[in-house]
């Protein structure tokens, strides 16, 4: 249906103008951008033009009238002839339009021509950055850096599927008080000081005392120092001197070692940075006072009373700012966040959105002040901001506040751990960021439909299911036989040549017949580099059509079981690797035959073997229950929505959007069997479903949320008591 919007934007495009040019004549009113609106009801269509209320009054004509001139033009067009069923006026000058069945069963081929390319724009080598979490190692993440993770990640990955080339950024400090702070705490509890006892500040006249760290981490670090542990993180490394009184190694240590536990938090995550930015940077490379000298020089600032200030009122701030404080000379925070601007800028990122809390909303109009005080040429406006509120965790109806491990706050780590990886990510994204959240426990652990990610992936489960019983039922269909033969000989040639590669292997078979993971070792390279070429050749000389006869006639009488199938290749392969000296890995094979630790469901491995190609040629204008074409236009929609989601840093949009087509599709199957008499319609509806996993798939990947193939959905009997259902 992609090919289908385009045509009648274009066709949208060429009616307007005839409108204006008739009304106006050729120097008149500009028309508008051709644009489509997706109803709310249904009963209003399957998209709408609202192009003549606004063009109405620039061309002093009454809207119903304009719109009756458009539809008139449009119904001229041949894209409106080929792909409208009726175009209808309603209110003051909408205007209706309801797709020919044609249109709506378009999407089905090209998701499954596309596949998890679908929705995706090419590369366009526009280069974002997206600084997000940026916590200073002084502590775990807690939820309010998993809610920046969640979105900072999706954010990426959205702008990944409009063709981007994004970075993903994280900035910290490793000096300044904070990190004084820790290192303190930490040589405390090395000195067998701990929160409660006299020694540990607890002044309540002394600010400083409260910023003490008491989490039990504080304790690992102290340990980990006595024991001279070397700590290695994603951007730095340090051994411990163990010496308690060396303060300063105490601090580098403390910074690694929580470097390291952040980096653990975001592996659970399934979060890897591409970059970390340390602020002490901008101090040490001369940046820091660069942006202030020139700063002064723009006249943008003034001294007073020992101090000086930032003229921020001149770009919308509400009051001036100190930059540099009268007693210490030190800088205010904001200052090497705008030095830290000023590198991203020279970077070359023309575009950078940073993903913060709420109570950084104060420090935006400084930034971006000082960012044109500068006068670099950045723009106004320079970077964007995606500010989220705070999160509430909830368990048993009641606020869970502390982590024994944090001390003070409940962690990221805490959420993945009571719930899971897709709970929290989807949890953390299906709300605007602006809004506060509620994460509730009980809920994010329910099997049912009331947890919204577990809504979203039981549709992907249930089709999983349906393919499942389908595959059983047509698997000796004559077409699908000689298929799948020709596949599996291709599949069977490609990894006898994967056996010939000198590195370790991991083999994933694009059929998904079988898969196959072989270990090489040192040992295996030693084995086969002497005459690594030749046994190379001869391999490759054994699978040409001359001399891999014998091994095509056994693929000829393979069952389709992926057990089976999975045995026989691996068996041959065992045979081809005797004889052509390849023993260790021959052993290997053997052991994975032995163990059979390859994948064993065998209904689904065949139906992604060759789906693909049997279900293109499904007769899709079957499909035309109401059901069926509510489910494909959302399907359709999907593409859009990514690009207005990129474009509005919205990454809510897709959440929301996977709870649309997931009840698309529950209704449908709900409304519908699938597995009919009629091999022609079951086809064909079979292809809606692989369409409708593939895009639940790929918008759930958008989120870095899996799609299961299987699940446990509770059912709800009537004493209200949850008893478990069967699985899809």
């Amino acid at each position: 249906m992609i090919q289908v919007k385009q045509d009648l934007s274009a066709a949208l495009q060429v009616a307007l103008q005839a409108v204006v040019t008739e009304l106006a004549g050729d120097g008149g009113a500009t028309p508008p951008v051709a644009a489509f609106e997706s109803p709310k009801q249904a009963s209003h269509g399957d998209l709408a033009i609202t192009a003549a209320m606004p063009l109405a009054k620039s061309l002093k004509k009454n809207p119903r009238e304009l719109a009756g001139l458009l539809v008139a033009a449009l119904n001229a067009q041949p894209a409106v002839q080929r792909w409208v069923q009726a175009l209808e006026i309603a209110g003051p000058g909408f205007i209706n339009l309801r797709l020919a069945p044609a249109a709506k069963q378009a999407v089905v081929a090209e998701v499954l021509a596309q596949r998890d390319q679908f929705g995706r724009q090419p590369p366009n080598g526009e280069r974002v950055m997206v600084e997000f979490v940026s916590a200073n190692p002084t502590g775990p993440l807690h939820v309010g850096h998993a809610r920046q993770a969640a979105l900072g990640d999706a954010i990426c990955s959205l702008f990944q599927t409009q063709g981007r080339n994004v970075t993903r950024e994280f900035y910290y400090n490793d000096a300044g008080v904070q990190i004084a702070t820790l290192a303190r705490s930490t040589q405390l509890r090395i000195q067998g000081v701990k929160p409660g006892d006299p020694a540990w500040p607890t002044d309540p006249d002394n600010p400083d005392s409260k910023k003490f760290y008491n989490g039990d981490y504080i304790q690992d670090i102290a340990d980990a120092f006595l024991r001279k542990e070397t700590v290695t993180a994603d951007d730095r490394a340090f051994t411990a001197s163990g010496d308690a009184d060396d303060l300063d190694s105490i601090r580098q240590f403390a910074v690694a070692y929580l470097r390291h536990e952040q980096d653990l938090d975001l592996q659970v995550f399934g979060l890897k940075f591409d970059n970390y930015f340390l602020e002490s940077s901008v101090y040490a490379n001369g940046a820091l006072d660069t942006v202030v000298q020139r700063m002064v020089a723009s006249g943008k600032t003034y001294e007073k009373d020992g101090a000086l200030w930032f003229r921020s009122t001149d770009y919308g701030d509400d009051q001036d700012r100190v930059m540099r404080k009268s007693g210490d000379g030190s800088y205010t925070y904001f200052v090497p966040d705008v030095a830290y601007h000023v590198n991203k800028f020279e970077r070359g990122y023309r575009q950078v959105i940073n993903v913060q809390g709420s109570d950084h909303h104060g420090t935006i109009a400084r930034v971006r002040g000082g960012l044109q005080a500068v006068e670099l040429g950045i723009p106004a406006g320079y970077p964007d901001y995606v500010l989220h509120k705070m999160v509430t965790v909830m368990k048993g109806g009641q606020e869970v506040k502390i982590s024994k491990r944090a001390g003070s706050y409940v962690t990221l780590r805490d959420l993945v751990e009571w719930t899971s990886r897709d709970a929290v990510r989807f949890f953390l994204i299906s709300r605007k960021a602006d809004t506060e959240f509620i994460f509730d426990i009980d809920l994010a652990l329910k099997a049912n439909d009331e947890n919204p990610v577990f809504y979203v992936q039981y549709a992907h489960a249930r089709i999983c299911s349906v393919q499942r019983q389908w595959i059983e039922e047509v698997a000796d269909w004559p077409e699908v036989r000689q298929r799948s033969r020709r596949q599996m000989k291709a599949t069977l040639v490609d990894f006898v040549e994967a056996l010939c590669a000198p590195e370790a292997v991991s083999l994933d078979f694009k059929s998904g017949v079988a898969l196959v993971t072989l270990l090489a070792n040192s040992a295996v390279k030693e084995d086969v580099s002497s005459d690594f070429a030749a046994r190379q050749a001869n391999v490759r000389a054994l699978i040409t059509e001359k001399n891999f006869q014998r091994l095509h006639l056994l693929i000829d009488d393979l069952p389709f079981d992926s057990v089976h199938v999975r045995k026989h290749l691996l068996k041959l392969s065992l045979d081809v690797g005797r004889n052509h000296g390849f023993g260790i890995w021959g052993r290997q094979i053997q052991q994975h035959l032995d163990a059979e630790a390859m994948p064993t469901d065998s209904a689904q491995r065949l139906f992604s073997f060759f789906a693909p190609s049997v279900l293109a040629k499904a007769n899709v204008s079957l499909l035309t229950a109401p059901t069926e074409a509510a489910l494909m236009l959302k399907l359709a929609d999907y593409p859009d929505m990514l690009t207005r989601a990129a474009a509005d840093l919205a990454p809510h949009d897709v959440a929301f959007y996977l709870r649309d087509l997931a009840a698309a599709f529950h209704s449908y199957y709900a409304a519908e069997r699938f597995l009919v008499d009629d091999p022609a319609l079951a086809q064909a509806r079979m292809a809606l479903l692989a369409a409708t996993a593939q895009v639940l798939r790929n918008a759930l990947g958008v989120l870095g949320v899996s799609a299961p193939e299987a699940m446990a959905r509770e059912a709800v009997p009537a004493d209200g008591m949850a008893a478990p259902e069967a699985s899809a």
